[in-house]
């Protein structure tokens, strides 16, 4: 029931053709053999699903315990502890609680203020992980939710989750946020979290998610920044809180800039705080370093190679109608 919800409806035939080699190379990566745990997992609970779903509450409640049998039971925690480590969340799923690393329902309650209602809106969560925040906006009960994502684990967890309830209209695509150039004029809304200062070209970037966008169309976007009142952006010479794959950590001027050049309008920064370990923190469904092992045990206003420690701030902004 869940491979009938897609974004194709929506795309125009030249569009489908130009993704159609993308999407099949990124499929095979399904198969690699590091990729089979996961798949496993998903494979051993088919055939069990829910009417029960609440997207509402701080935790995604899938399933009551007394739906299941015992073994039924055994199985799905099985499944769900193969996909450890678990980023996002919390969960309950038939009665066993995930708690993840985020606490993701703190960020999730900073947007709620600014958040368009979702109803029979076309939307996507570009950098969507496990799908956590696709599932609390299902609970609002939009057209599509389109998670991208090019992380196998991810889609394999966003899989068995979405296979207890696959009536939810939410669909995952292996793609990354440089293949939403393509999606021209196609979704109401994005959510941009967690994900801008991954990129090494966050103008590019941002141009080609305002193309996804209809004219109108909103973006809400989170993003890890520093503190300062200037226009500028820490580059770290090769990690930041021993994170790798992070470029350009911006001040909340920086990132509005960001936005404005690239096209972007209606600009309005709506939350900034310090990151804390109150939101990060290692779990028995994460058992591995996390934020506080990030940052300089003698100085935590520094991360751990002496840059200024995260902020986190929450931005909104228009693709103009003209």
């Amino acid at each position: 029931m869940a491979d009938r919800f897609s974004v194709d409806p929506y795309l125009s035939a030249a569009t489908l053709d130009t993704l159609a080699p993308i999407r099949q190379e990124r499929n095979t990566w399904m198969e690699r053999e590091s990729v089979r745990p996961y798949l496993q997992a998903v494979e051993s609970v088919q055939g069990i699903w829910t009417e029960h779903f609440d997207g509402y509450g701080d935790s995604v409640v899938i399933g009551r315990k007394e739906e299941l049998t015992e073994e039924q039971q055994s199985s799905v925690r099985g499944a769900l502890h193969r996909m450890i480590p678990w980023r996002k969340g919390p969960f309950s799923v038939f009665g066993t609680q995930i708690d993840a690393e985020w606490r993701s329902y703190r960020k999730w309650d900073r947007l709620l203020p600014e958040m368009p209602d979702l109803s029979g809106k076309l939307i996507a969560d570009v950098g969507c992980n496990n799908g956590y925040y696709m599932f609390r906006m299902a609970a609002q009960e939009p057209q599509l939710v389109v998670g991208f994502d090019p992380v196998p684990r991810f889609k394999a967890t966003f899989d068995l989750l979405h296979g207890f309830v696959p009536y939810l209209p939410l669909a995952f695509e292996l793609l990354g946020v440089e293949h939403l150039v393509l999606l021209e004029k196609v979704f109401d809304l994005v959510f941009l979290m967690g994900v801008l200062y991954h990129h090494p070209g966050p103008v590019g970037m941002l141009r080609g998610i305002l193309n996804s966008l209809k004219p109108g169309g909103e973006l809400l976007l989170e993003s890890q920044g520093i503190p300062g009142e200037g226009s500028y952006a820490l580059l770290p010479q090769q990690r930041y809180a021993r994170v790798p794959g992070t470029w350009f950590v911006p001040t909340v001027a920086c990132l509005m800039n960001f936005l404005f050049r690239s096209g972007f309008r209606e600009i309005q920064v709506f939350d900034s705080h310090p990151m804390s370990r109150e939101e990060q923190r290692p779990t028995e469904w994460m058992p591995y370093h996390s934020y506080e092992d990030f940052l300089d045990p003698s100085d935590p206003a520094k991360t751990i190679e002496g840059y200024p420690a995260p902020h986190r701030f929450f931005v909104k902004a228009v693709r103009p109608v003209r």
